[in-house]
């Protein structure tokens, strides 16, 4: 299965950049925050059918194909092009996220970044690699000193929205600055040590479910907005929920804990 999932991000990554830098046509899906491409689509194929090939008795989630529940105890989560919109645009904040769960805990999760070729790699209890070298989250700064990434798509729930806005101020007061890709390139830098937290307030399972595993494995943190373990129940309505989550060193995050607790639980 890791041979597999190592593959499977290779061959994406190898599609992707055919088409990267070309002129593409993007269409909207939920709102002007969410589109597709017809890399995304071909890169979702590639990987589908890899899996599928391999292990055709295994569930899987993907973005651009939803829940192909084959009721078994694995389940491979995929993002087929993480950061759509950078990609659209020409930029090169974009990548490939693949998670395998058993049951409904994420035991591997890999990220691909197709122009940089840097993978990363992860696996319950054994370390997250960069290129297969270990890489481990350094616990030396706190807020103050650390950059943050902050990012929130469009929404239609003003108060969530102000929310995230309150949220935005305090970092502004409190970290050394704040940077977004709104993309799989914030949580590696978290997981590397580049950036000391990040906050994405609209986020799916195919979005942070390696990345996730990347960070914990890394010596970090990911849980929900509200300070609690990030939960994956495995119905027909796992493709439609968002997960609004914080990562980061266990100094920043609780740096930020009292805050979100505050913000996001004691105003409901």
């Amino acid at each position: 299965m890791k041979d597999t999932l190592l593959t499977a991000l290779n061959m994406s990554g190898k599609l992707l950049l055919e088409y990267f830098n070309k002129q593409i046509e993007a269409k909207r899906k939920e709102s002007q925050s969410s589109v597709v491409t017809e890399a995304d689509l071909k890169s979702d194929s590639v990987i589908v059918s890899l899996i599928e090939n391999k292990f055709p008795d295994h569930n899987i989630i993907s973005e651009e194909g939803g829940f192909r529940n084959k009721s078994s105890k694995y389940t491979w989560v995929i993002d087929p092009l993480d950061g759509t919109s950078n990609f659209a645009a020409k930029i090169p904040w974009f990548g490939i996220l693949i998670c395998l769960f058993e049951g409904e805990e994420p035991v591997m999760g890999g990220a691909y970044l197709p122009v940089f070729d840097i993978l990363y790699f992860a696996e319950r209890g054994k370390g997250s690699f960069r290129n297969g070298i270990p890489i481990t989250l350094k616990q030396s700064k706190g807020l103050t000193d650390s950059l943050i990434a902050f990012s929130v798509d469009y929404t239609d729930d003003e108060i969530f929205l102000n929310k995230g806005i309150d949220l935005y101020k305090f970092i502004i007061k409190n970290s050394r600055n704040i940077r977004s890709t709104n993309s799989l390139f914030d949580f590696i830098y978290v997981a590397e040590g580049k950036f000391g937290g990040c906050i994405n307030l609209y986020t799916k399972i195919w979005d942070i479910s390696a990345l996730g595993l990347i960070i914990s494995e890394a010596g970090g943190i990911m849980n929900d907005i509200s300070g609690n373990k990030i939960k994956f129940v495995f119905n027909k309505d796992i493709v439609n929920v968002n997960y609004p989550v914080v990562a980061g060193s266990s100094q920043v995050y609780e740096s930020l804990r009292e805050f979100l607790i505050h913000t996001f639980i004691s105003q409901e």
